[in-house]
């Protein structure tokens, strides 16, 4: 391997003064746009190192003369969200729960910030849309069949308190007895047909029916309406939380299954708790009460009377 360095002739650049098994190799400068390119990118490098962190150290890295982090800067966009939320969550917090449908603007947005909760605390049982999952006896939010009642207040004491949840003394309590060596094969029978008639799934006997008159009746109501005071759920509206079909229905009969929700009020805050209530509410099966049906006709009233005097102030103008 030769180390003299020559001019190459067909090209006048000198080579590097190597070869290898008889190639050379020039020493041809390189370009000077990349030259600068590259002196730039080490100045900006170099100034960079001082302005911003760079260096990791043991436990965090140089701050830099500007003292920016992408922690501060995503510190301070927290921030100013936190305080555009503020006021939306001051008002939906002076506002009475049954008094939100009298603004149309803050109840919108109580169900927006009821969305998100839903979305943080509640899909894993209720599912992303609130439609539930029966087979694990997750309740399907987007009816109007509650057990436990649908008015706004009524869903909001169920977020706090949950049901049969130790956590809370004021928890929503109830339990259906299990009717297993109490009534026989053939009366559970009769009484699943009986229940299956109440929704109009199957032709109804007499013996089910009696038998439903002296154990179910006193829970369920006689026709099967259920009653929410007592959380006992209506049975002739065909929606099942475990199951509506005869199977489902003799094995709940002979030993029932109890779901558990757990209460939120020692894990959000009362106005999340509020949010949550008017989305739940919103989701098309919410039911309301004198109180809520009063303030929305009144609502309405204003609106119409607003409505009739700007029209009056443009039809004088014309």
């Amino acid at each position: 391997m030769a180390t003299d360095k020559r001019i190459d002739e067909p090209t006048g650049t000198e080579t590097v003064g190597h070869e290898w098994d008889g190639i050379e190799e020039l020493n041809t400068p390189l370009p000077r746009w990349w030259l600068w390119t590259f002196y730039a990118t080490c100045a900006w490098a170099a100034v960079y190192v001082v302005l911003y962190p760079a260096w990791p150290m043991v436990n965090q890295a140089t701050e830099g003369v500007l003292d920016w982090s992408s922690r501060g800067q995503l510190a301070k966009e927290m921030s100013t969200a936190e305080l555009a939320r503020r006021d939306t969550f001051e008002r939906i917090a002076a506002t009475d729960l049954d008094k939100l449908a009298a603004s149309p603007e803050l109840l919108g947005q109580a169900i927006a910030g009821g969305a998100a909760a839903f979305k943080v605390n509640c899909v894993q049982c209720h599912g992303a849309g609130a439609a539930g999952y029966e087979e694990y006896g997750y309740p399907n939010l987007n009816d109007d069949d509650w057990i436990w009642g649908g008015t706004l207040e009524e869903i909001e004491y169920t977020l706090n308190h949950g049901i049969r949840w130790e956590g809370s003394n004021q928890t929503r309590l109830a339990y259906m007895p299990a009717f297993e060596g109490i009534l026989d094969n053939a009366q559970i029978d009769a009484v699943t047909s009986h229940v299956l008639s109440l929704s109009g799934k199957a032709e109804g006997n007499a013996q089910g029916a009696q038998l439903f008159e002296q154990n179910c009746s006193v829970c369920h109501g006689a026709n099967g309406g259920g009653d929410p005071q007592q959380g006992a759920p209506a049975l002739n509206d065909a929606i099942w939380l475990y199951g509506g079909e005869k199977d489902d229905i003799r094995r709940q009969i002979l030993a029932p299954r109890h779901g558990v929700m757990p209460g939120w009020s020692g894990r959000l805050d009362p106005v999340t708790i509020k949010m949550l209530a008017a989305y739940v509410h919103s989701r098309g099966g919410g039911q309301t009460t004198e109180a809520t049906e009063d303030v929305i006709e009144e609502t309405m009233e204003t609106s119409e009377e607003v409505a009739e005097a700007e029209k009056a102030r443009n039809d004088a103008k014309l």
